[in-house]
């Protein structure tokens, strides 16, 4: 049995990481007011200097606003902070990966079948050239994982939802981020590539005929076989 060294954290790291948990769970939301430097220092029982810290590294990667004379306040949530966030639930939370995974499927699967009535000409032909991009990488016998991406992309976009799009975006890259040589396994076997790419092409039929529960339930058919085999390959890597 091999044991890896723990890195211990610094105080202002802690404080960090509470606050973004606190985000992530709701208990603070855009606009909310943190309490002053002082006050949660002697709540937490640190020094000052550490909590002055922590503010400034949450304000330098966007989470909070220190307004002089007013206070600090968390944020709006830009795409990237939202990354942030969730990456940080997913390392930290024991059973978060399973709800990223649950977002994925409540997001992408409502993407689908709001795609399947409001998808343009253009929204069609976009999806359609990644899911020929991604036959044909199965043909060369590399891995389709980029065109996959972007195939889900161009569905979500076929949504034409703005905001639906932000979420998109921030649970994708945390999956790349998170599971980035799981995600790599998935890809390596010929015979799960032509599964994969089969599913892709029941989405793109769906939405083609503008079938919103067909768009919905192949979607989520995709999702909870690719979320199986995730896990099986993550069981095998322990």
């Amino acid at each position: 049995m091999e044991f890896k060294p723990i890195k211990p954290k610094k105080i202002y790291e802690e404080i960090v990481s509470q606050i973004k948990e606190m985000i992530a769970q709701g208990e603070l939301t855009p606009g909310s007011k943190l309490i002053p430097e002082r006050e949660l220092a002697e709540r937490l029982q640190v020094g000052r200097s550490a909590v002055r810290e922590a503010y400034r590294a949450l304000e330098a990667i966007g989470i909070i606003e220190i307004r002089p004379g007013e206070g600090t306040f968390v944020r709006e949530m830009s795409t990237k902070s939202m990354t942030d966030i969730m990456s940080l639930a997913v390392v930290t939370g024991k059973d978060t990966l399973c709800e990223l995974l649950e977002l994925r499927k409540i997001v992408e699967t409502a993407a689908a079948a709001l795609a399947a009535v409001r998808r343009t000409e253009e929204d069609l032909k976009k999806i359609k050239y990644y899911l020929d991009r991604m036959h044909e990488d199965i043909l060369k016998g590399i891995s389709g994982e980029v065109n996959d991406l972007k195939f889900h992309y161009a569905v979500t976009e076929a949504a034409h939802n703005s905001l639906l799009m932000r979420v998109m975006n921030s649970v994708s890259e945390t999956m790349q981020n998170e599971m980035k040589t799981v995600r790599e396994e998935l890809y390596k076997s010929p015979e799960t590539s032509e599964i994969l790419y089969n599913f892709h092409e029941q989405i793109y039929r769906a939405i083609e005929k503008g079938d919103q529960t067909e768009a919905h339930q192949v979607m989520m058919n995709h999702l909870v076989h690719t979320e199986q085999t995730l896990m099986q390959i993550m069981q095998r890597q322990k």
